[in-house]
């Protein structure tokens, strides 16, 4: 354990910190961390003892305390309510920027007053503020939300559904429930709903014996028993024709199922996590899903936000696509493509803008994509947004120009400019 201050008194309560399954510190009223248990030490270095160690210089690179630089402070919290807090930060680590789930205890003197502060920090290992090709990224506001609601519920069993419009991550989220929960080391099994018929739904999810029908030429393990022990996520839950949901819900209140043909009764032991772009509620009043249904599954909803909702995101949502798409061949994008990245409106959401990404790496002169090449890559096709009527992208781009326009006072040229592209092409795109 490293000790930083000199106080007898701080020195006492410093001890207690090895005792802590996570990374600790001991901080101050004043914001001065005291002490480091070894488990911070090892994860997120050692503290220089040269200088004033505040938890807001060295977690965040601060000047001042968090809450007096737009985020919000767990020690100030707890001062003020004199509980326990939680709260969701992006940390300075020696492997770069990381979500940490940080959790603020108050120690009282003897007399009942807040005398130090124990912080527990929990790395976030099922998200990322660096470009990742296998996890969720983002370092906005809602973006963090998301993650913190992923983290309040993940360590227990309960039913989770995941809300939002087409192509917002709902997989990668489900995925990261699991990874955060339990049952990490056992299977995540995914059935894709949308592409069950009535015939197939009983089949792929309870599994069948042997002649049960024709063409059942061997038994067949179902999704459900393969998800045992583990979570079973069921994507766009509210495609499930509507005479096989009762099937559904008896699952999911006795945890027992019948393979198709079988008379004996199978159990299963999973944790459920459901997603839709559909308004279930809108589904039960209209009679199309099951009322007992939805309250089932239900339990805690969770909202993805959209991509125009987390613009801030898209650079580095960018950047890690270009790695998945790209392995191995660096790809970047130029400042100038960023910002026409940012300005776009991407219906279809992350996976429309992996899209737009596939087609410039095809068609980028070097590996450094220009807003010139990625202008030329929105021009392709039209954005389309799942129950609404189709929208040209001419139309959307004259939209975004407007807004590029607005924000830089009428100059074309600098517009122009900023877009790589000739000032007689955005003219051309202005009257089209």
């Amino acid at each position: 354990m490293q000790i930083i201050a000199s106080d007898a008194s701080a020195h006492d309560s410093a001890r207690m910190l090895d005792g802590f399954d996570h990374p600790a510190i001991l901080v101050s009223n004043t914001y001065q961390i005291l002490a480091a248990n070894d488990l911070y030490i090892r994860t997120f270095g050692a503290i220089d003892t040269g200088s004033t160690a505040y938890c807001y210089k060295i977690s965040h690179h601060y000047d001042k305390p968090c809450d007096q630089a737009g985020e919000s402070c767990p020690l100030a919290a707890c001062r003020k309510s004199g509980h326990r807090e939680k709260v969701l930060h992006i940390h300075n680590t020696p492997r770069g920027r990381e979500h940490v789930d940080v959790e603020m205890l108050p120690i009282l003197d003897d007399h009942g007053e807040l005398k130090y502060f124990v912080e527990l920090l929990k790395p976030v290992a099922h998200a990322s503020a660096q470009t990742s090709t296998e996890l969720m990224v983002g370092t906005s506001q809602k973006f963090n939300t998301l993650v913190e609601m992923i983290n309040r519920v993940a360590p227990s069993d309960a039913t989770v559904l995941l809300l939002g419009e087409s192509g917002t991550g709902k997989e990668l989220a489900a995925k990261a429930v699991h990874e955060a929960s339990t049952r990490k080391d056992k299977p995540f099994v995914t059935v894709e709903c949308a592409g069950l018929t009535e015939t197939l739904f009983e089949s792929e999810l309870f599994g069948h014996i042997k002649g049960a029908f024709t063409g059942a030429s061997y038994t067949r393990q179902g999704l459900v028993d393969a998800a045992n022990g583990g979570t079973l996520f069921l994507d766009e839950i509210g495609d499930i024709p509507l005479p096989q949901q009762v099937k559904l819900l008896r699952l999911i209140e006795t945890g027992t199922y019948r393979p198709v043909g079988s008379a004996e009764a199978s159990s299963a032991d999973f944790r459920l996590v459901c997603a839709t772009h559909k308004n279930l509620r809108a589904m039960v009043q209209q009679g199309q899903f099951r009322e007992d249904l939805f309250y089932r599954i239900n339990v805690f909803p969770i909202s993805l936000p959209a991509l125009r909702e987390r613009v801030e995101d898209i650079p580095l949502i960018a950047r890690s696509l270009l790695v998945k798409i790209a392995p191995g061949r660096s790809f970047t994008l130029t400042t100038e493509a960023e910002t026409l990245l940012k300005a776009t409106r991407f219906s279809g959401n992350v996976r429309e803008l992996r899209n737009v990404l596939e087609r410039a790496v095809l068609l980028a002169p070097t590996p450094e994509i220009s807003a010139r090449v990625l202008s030329g890559c929105l021009d392709e096709g039209m954005l389309v947004d799942p129950g609404e009527t189709p929208t040209t992208l001419p139309h959307l781009e004259r939209q975004h120009l407007s807004k590029l326009l607005l924000e830089h006072g009428g100059d074309k040229h600098a517009v122009a400019e900023l877009l790589g592209i000739s000032l007689r092409t955005l003219y051309r795109k202005l009257s089209h």
